[in-house]
C-alpha cells in the first residue's frame, strides 16, 4: 500500500515502493520533456534555413526567423492543447497509463522531425510532440502530488523542475557532440541538425518500465470508483471558476515573456558580433555554451524558489521571483551595447536562477482543484497560457527591427511586472508553509 500524501514523513528512506516508483517515473517523464523540447532551439535558424533554401539559393535572414517563430509558436499551441487534452485523459484513464502515452507522443514526433523535409513538415512534427509534452507536465505534477508528502511539496516543485533542466543540459550534450563530429569532418553539418532530432526518441524505452511498475494513485483510483470525472466545462463552473481565471492569466502573461526569451536567446547570441564571424558548427557550440549557463542558473533557482516558498509562501515566492525576472530580463536587455559576450553569458545565468518560479506552479497548481478535476485543471490553466505566449513570441521579433533581438527581449522583460503583480491574486494558503488549501469536493 502507498503512503498517504499527508503521512508524517521525514526522510527519503521512510517512503514506500510506490512513492518511491512514482517520484522516478515523474522525473524520468519531466527528464526527456526537456530534452524534446529544447532540442528545436538548439538549431532552429540554421535547419529551417536549410528547409527553406530552393535551388541552392538562401532565403532571406528575415524569412527564417519568421518562420522559426511561427514553428516555435506551434509548438506552444500544441503544449496547451496536450495539457488541456492528456489532462483530461488523465482524469478519465488514471495518472499511470496517461503518463506512459504522454511520453509516447513526444519521443514518436520528435524522432520524426529528423525526416521533415518542409518547414511546414517540421511544423506538425513540433506541434504534435509538444501536445504529449504538455500533457506529461499535468499528469506528473498530479501523480506526485497525489502520492508524495504534502510538506515536501515545494522541494519536490524544485526537483521536478530540475529534471526539465537536466534534459535541457542533455540537448546541449546532443548539439555539442554533434557540432563535434561535423568539425571532425564525419559528417556533413546539415545532416546534424537532422540526426540530432533522432536522439528524442529515447524517452519511449522507459514507458515499459513506468506501464510495469507505476500503478495508480490511491487518491485517483478512490475518487474515479466513487465518482465519473467532472466535465471540462466545470473548470469555468462556480465551485472554481476564480481559481481558474486567476491562473490562467497569471500563466499566460509570464509565460509570454518567458518563451519569448528562450526562443530569442539563441538568435541574440548567433548575432553577437563575437559569434556572427565563426562556423557553422561553432556558432552551435556558442548557442549551446549559453543555454548551459540558462539552465545552470535554473537548476539553483529552483531550489532558491522552494526555499522561498517554504519561508514564505507560495504567493509571496511567485511575486518576488517574477519581479526578479522582469529586472534581470531589462537590465540584460536595455542595450545593444551595454554587455560583452561573457557578459550576456552571465545575465542569462541570472535569468536562468530566475525561472525557478515556474518549478513552483508544480506542485501549487495541481491541489486547487478537486481530485478528478486535477489534471485537466492544472494541464489546461498552465498550458493554455502557452497559446498567448505562442502568439508573443512571434509578434515581440515582428515588431523588433530586423535582428535587433536585444528590443524583442527587452520589451518582453515588461511583462513579468504586471505578471508578479497578477500573482497577488493566487488563492491564500495554509498557515503550513507549502500546503494549499484544498477545494471542497
Amino acid at each position: 500500500m502507498s503512503q498517504p500524501a499527508n503521512a508524517e514523513i521525514t526522510r527519503l528512506s521512510d517512503l514506500t515502493p510506490h512513492q518511491k516508483r512514482s517520484g522516478i517515473a515523474a522525473w524520468l517523464g519531466w527528464l526527456f520533456d526537456g530534452l524534446d523540447m529544447h532540442i528545436y532551439t538548439l538549431v532552429a535558424t540554421p535547419f529551417v534555413a536549410a528547409l527553406l533554401m530552393h535551388d541552392g539559393v538562401a532565403a532571406a535572414s528575415k524569412d527564417v526567423d519568421t518562420k522559426a517563430s511561427i514553428i516555435q509558436a506551434a509548438f506552444l499551441v500544441g503544449w496547451a492543447l496536450g495539457g488541456g487534452f492528456f489532462g483530461r485523459l488523465g482524469d478519465v484513464l488514471g495518472r499511470s497509463r496517461t503518463l506512459v502515452l504522454t511520453i509516447l507522443f513526444y519521443a514518436g514526433f520528435t524522432g520524426l522531425s529528423a525526416l521533415c523535409t518542409d518547414w511546414t513538415h517540421l511544423l506538425v512534427c513540433r506541434f504534435l510532440s509538444a501536445l504529449g509534452i504538455g500533457g506529461e507536465w499535468a499528469v506528473g505534477a498530479s501523480l506526485l502530488s497525489e502520492t508524495w508528502p504534502k510538506k515536501w511539496r515545494p522541494w519536490i516543485a524544485a526537483t521536478l523542475q530540475t529534471a526539465v533542466n537536466m534534459g535541457v543540459l542533455l540537448a546541449c550534450a546532443a548539439g555539442g557532440l554533434f557540432a563535434w563530429i561535423v568539425n571532425q569532418g564525419w559528417m556533413q553539418e546539415a545532416t546534424s541538425h537532422r540526426v540530432v532530432f533522432l536522439v528524442g526518441i529515447l524517452p519511449a524505452l522507459i514507458t515499459l518500465w513506468i506501464r510495469k511498475a507505476v500503478p495508480e494513485t490511491e487518491e485517483w483510483a478512490h475518487a474515479a470508483k466513487d465518482a465519473k470525472p467532472p466535465r471540462i466545462a466545470e473548470l469555468f463552473g462556480p465551485a472554481v471558476r476564480s481559481t481558474t481565471w486567476r491562473v490562467l492569466i497569471i500563466c499566460a502573461v509570464s509565460l509570454t515573456a518567458h518563451w519569448a526569451f528562450m526562443f530569442w536567446q539563441q538568435s541574440l547570441i548567433r548575432a553577437l558580433p563575437a559569434v556572427k564571424s565563426l562556423s557553422g558548427p561553432d556558432q552551435t557550440n556558442a548557442v549551446v555554451e549559453a543555454l548551459v549557463w540558462i539552465m545552470c542558473g535554473s537548476i539553483i533557482g529552483n531550489y532558491v524558489a522552494g526555499a522561498l516558498a517554504k519561508l514564505w509562501s507560495y504567493r509571496t515566492a511567485i511575486v518576488v521571483m517574477l519581479l526578479a525576472y522582469g529586472v534581470a530580463m531589462l537590465m540584460a536587455f536595455h542595450s545593444a551595447s551595454a554587455w560583452t559576450h561573457s557578459q550576456i553569458l552571465m545575465w542569462y545565468a541570472v535569468i536562468g536562477l530566475c525561472q525557478g518560479v515556474f518549478g513552483l506552479f508544480t506542485m501549487c497548481l495541481p491541489p486547487l482543484f478537486p481530485t478528478l478535476l486535477r489534471t485537466t485543471g492544472a494541464g489546461f490553466c498552465y498550458n493554455i497560457g502557452r497559446i498567448v505566449a505562442a502568439i508573443g513570441t512571434v509578434v515581440f521579433k515582428l515588431y523588433a527591427p530586423v535582428g535587433d533581438y536585444h528590443t524583442a527581449l527587452y520589451y518582453a522583460g515588461w511583462l513579468f511586472i504586471p505578471a508578479a503583480f497578477i500573482a497577488l491574486l493566487l488563492p491564500q494558503e495554509k498557515e503550513e508553509a507549502g500546503v494549499v488549501d484544498e477545494p471542497v469536493e
